[in-house]
C-alpha cells in the first residue's frame, strides 16, 4: 500500500511539476494576483515590489552557486575523489546506501547546511557509482532530504539572530524580545533536540520504505557520472611561460596558505561559527590544494559549472517573490503580513507554536530565505505570541521549522544538489513529498506535546 502511495506521488510530480523555472514563474504570477485582492494595491504597485526585489538576493545567489560549484570542484580532486570512493564501497545493498545517505546528510545539514547540502549530494553520487540496483533518483532525494533538519540545527539562522540580541533583535520583533535568547533554550532545547533525532532517525526508514522495486529502480550507467575533464598534457619544452605560470603548484601553494591562514584566525576568534561563506571559502582553498595546479583546478571548475544554470536563473525570480510578498500598501499591509495574521487569529496559547509552524511552511513557499522568513514574520508572530503567553524561544523556532520543513518541496533550495546530480525537479519531488508529510506530523506532535 505505502508503495503504491509513493509511486502514486513521484508518477503524479512527474507528470504535472513543471520545471522549477516555469514554477518560479507561476509562484510570481499567483503572488501577483494575491497581493493586489489583499493589500489593496495597485498592479504597478506590485510590479515595483517585484523590481525592487529581484536583485535582493544577489549576493545570495553568488554564495549558492559557490557552494555547488566549490564543493563539486572539491570532490572531484583525486584523494578526495579517493576518500569518497572508499566511504561509498560500505554500502553493498541499496538498502544500506539510502541508510547511509540518509543518516550522513541529516547529521550534515544539522550541523551546517551549505555543507550537507553539498556532501549529501556528492555521496549520494558516488554511491550510485558502486551500488547495484539503487534507485538513483530516490537516492538523491535521501541527499536532499537532511536539509529538513538544518534551521532546527547549529547553523539556524533564526536561533543564532535570537542569540545574537541587540537592535535589530528588538527592531525585528517589534520590541517583543529586548534582550539575547541563548541557544540551549532553542537549538539545545530538549523539545528541539528530540525533534531533530525523531527526524534524522526516521528519513533513512522512511526514504529506504520508499524504494522500488528492482525493475523499476531508475539505475543510472555509472558513466555518466564520471567527471570528464580535460588534462594540460603540454610537454615542458613546449610550454609557454603562460602554460607554466597555470600548471605550477607553486601559485595554488601560496593561495592556500593565504587561506588557512584565515581560516585559523577565524575560528580562533570567532570559534565553530559555521557559515556559507567560510564553508566556501573552506571547500575553495581545500579544491586549490588538493589539486596541485591552478590549470587542474579550472579543468574542474569548467565541469561544475555546467549545473549552476538554475540558481543564476531562478533565485532573481524568487527574489522577486519576496519583494511583492513583504511590499507594503500605504497603510503598512503586506501580503506575508496578511497570511500570518490570519493564523494568529485562531491561535491560543496552546495552539500558537503549531499555527506558527504552519504559517511558516505556507509562506516559505513565497519567502524561501531564512533570514527573509524571519523579517516578515518576526514582527507579526513574535508580538502576538508574547500576548498569548507563550515563550519567545519556541515562537522563534517554530517559525524556524516551518521555514526548514516545505523546502522539501520547493525547488529553489533543491537546486545545488540537483546540480551537482545532473538531474530535475520532478525527479526528485514525489519522495520529498513524502518526507515533508511524515516530517510535518512529527514537528505538529512535538510543537504541540513537547512545548
Amino acid at each position: 500500500m505505502f508503495k503504491k502511495f509513493t509511486n502514486g506521488c513521484v508518477t503524479l510530480v512527474q507528470k504535472y511539476l513543471p520545471d522549477p523555472f516555469i514554477f518560479a514563474i507561476v509562484l510570481t504570477i499567483l503572488v501577483f494576483i494575491l497581493g493586489i485582492i489583499t493589500t489593496g494595491q495597485g498592479p504597478l504597485d506590485m510590479v515595483v515590489h517585484w523590481g525592487n526585489g529581484v536583485w535582493s538576493l544577489l549576493a545570495f545567489s553568488m554564495q549558492m552557486v559557490l557552494v555547488l560549484v566549490t564543493g563539486h570542484t572539491l570532490a572531484s580532486a583525486p584523494i578526495v575523489k579517493k576518500g569518497l570512493n572508499k566511504l561509498a564501497s560500505i554500502p553493498k545493498t541499496p538498502t544500506q546506501a539510502i541508510f547511509a545517505v540518509s543518516l550522513i546528510s541529516g547529521i550534515a545539514c544539522w550541523i551546517n547546511w551549505g555543507f550537507g547540502l553539498v556532501i549529501g549530494a556528492l555521496y549520494a553520487r558516488e554511491l550510485a557509482k558502486k551500488v547495484k540496483r539503487v534507485d538513483y533518483r530516490l537516492l538523491i532525494a535521501a541527499a536532499y532530504s537532511g536539509f529538513l533538519v538544518w534551521h532546527g540545527g547549529i547553523s539556524g539562522s533564526i536561533p543564532l539572530s535570537l542569540a545574537t540580541g541587540g537592535e535589530a533583535l528588538v527592531t525585528a520583533t517589534k520590541g517583543a524580545v529586548t534582550e539575547a535568547i541563548p541557544t540551549t533554550q532553542t537549538i539545545f532545547a530538549p523539545f528541539n533536540l528530540i525533534i531533530s533525532a525523531a527526524i534524522i532517525i526516521m528519513l533513512p526508514i522512511l526514504n529506504r520504505a520508499m524504494h522500488p522495486k528492482d525493475e523499476d529502480a531508475y539505475v543510472i550507467d555509472p558513466k555518466l557520472l564520471e567527471d570528464n575533464m580535460e588534462e594540460a598534457t603540454a610537454a615542458e619544452k613546449t610550454m609557454t611561460p603562460a602554460d607554466k605560470m597555470e600548471n605550477s603548484s607553486a601559485f595554488s601553494i601560496i593561495t592556500g596558505l593565504l587561506g588557512i591562514v584565515y581560516i585559523v584566525y577565524y575560528f580562533a576568534t570567532k570559534g565553530f561559527d559555521l557559515n556559507l561563506n567560510i564553508v566556501n571559502l573552506i571547500f575553495m582553498i581545500a579544491g586549490i590544494i588538493l589539486h596541485g595546479t591552478p590549470r587542474r583546478y579550472l579543468n574542474a571548475l569548467k565541469e561544475a559549472v555546467k549545473g549552476a544554470d538554475g540558481i543564476i536563473l531562478q533565485f532573481p525570480f524568487y527574489a522577486g517573490i519576496m519583494g511583492m510578498m513583504t511590499g507594503e500598501s500605504a497603510a503598512g499591509v503586506s501580503l506575508a503580513g496578511k497570511m500570518s495574521e490570519m493564523f494568529v487569529a485562531i491561535s491560543n496559547q496552546t495552539t500558537f507554536p503549531l499555527f506558527t509552524f504552519l504559517s511558516a511552511g505556507l509562506v516559505n513557499f513565497f519567502v524561501p530565505s531564512g533570514g527573509g522568513q524571519w523579517a516578515v514574520q518576526a514582527p507579526i508572530m513574535m508580538p502576538a505570541g508574547l500576548e498569548l503567553g507563550v515563550n519567545p524561544a519556541i515562537t522563534g523556532m517554530a517559525i524556524a521549522w516551518g521555514d526548514a520543513w516545505t523546502n522539501m518541496i520547493q525547488p529553489f533550495w533543491a537546486l545545488p544538489a540537483l546540480g551537482i546530480a545532473g538531474l530535475g525537479a520532478r525527479d526528485i519531488m514525489g519522495y520529498c513529498l513524502i518526507d515533508l508529510i511524515v516530517s510535518g506530523i512529527i514537528i505538529c506532535a512535538g510543537f504541540l506535546l513537547l512545548v
